[in-house]
């Protein structure tokens, strides 16, 4: 990894989805903090990213490399961790019985992909279809239903909605430009777990044809210097 990605696009990147996050469109501009159950899935999100190869911690904080190297790895990580917090903020509904759902579901998924422990490439597949699916329910079906109802089978529709889910289905009506930011986000998001320092990886030769990942080695100080 360069010095560049290093030192300038990782953490410009998740600083900026971080800052995406937050932000919320109304009758003015407002940014908002991750809810506290966003940093607990963000835990568990770094920990799947370690745990399958996709992110290896020890290239970026080792004692091996000059303190100001590590000073900029700790960023790059505390970046992330903010960043994917509110990744998950950014796809969860604001309220009601949507964003319990979410959050339930956005732990299930989490937790059973840590036990499963895929390689690199399908964690992340399996990302992009977490986040793409709460993307399409929150900003297109939801969105959907908690529109003025126009033509009687809209209402309908809503009638249906609310009398399953007791009336809680539907969210405050969200300004036209918040999908088109909350999708630039998520798109940033996955964009940097992609450039994220990988663990070394190695085919074994077990019967079961899965990527082993070794060791993680520290990167360079000489990376530093040389983009």
């Amino acid at each position: 990894m360069t010095a560049v990605r290093e030192a300038i696009a990782l953490p410009l990147l998740f600083l900026t989805v971080t800052l995406l996050g937050g932000l919320r469109i109304a009758d003015r501009a407002a940014l908002a903090p991750p809810p506290l159950f966003a940093l607990v899935l963000s835990v568990l999100l770094l920990g799947l990213l370690v745990r399958c190869g996709a992110f290896a911690p020890l290239r970026l904080l080792h004692r091996s490399r000059p303190l100001l190297a590590n000073v900029n790895g700790l960023i790059v990580v505390g970046a992330l961790f903010l960043a994917s917090a509110q990744a998950f903020n950014v796809a969860t509904p604001e309220s009601g019985l949507p964003r319990a759902l979410f959050n339930l579901v956005f732990l299930v998924l989490l937790a059973n992909t840590i036990a499963a422990a895929p390689d690199r490439l399908r964690m992340l597949r399996s990302l992009l279809v977490i986040f793409g699916s709460a993307f399409v329910v929150k900003f297109i079906v939801l969105a959907a239903l908690s529109q003025p109802a126009e033509t009687p089978a809209t209402r309908a529709l809503r009638i249906l909605f609310e009398g399953i889910t007791l009336g809680s289905v539907t969210q405050d009506v969200l300004h036209p430009a918040t999908g088109y930011v909350a999708f630039f986000t998520l798109i940033l998001y996955l964009f940097g777990l992609v450039l994220l320092p990988a663990a070394d990886q190695t085919v074994s030769g077990g019967h079961d044809g899965r990527h082993r990942h070794s060791q993680p080695r520290a990167l360079p100080a000489r990376d530093l210097v040389d983009p």
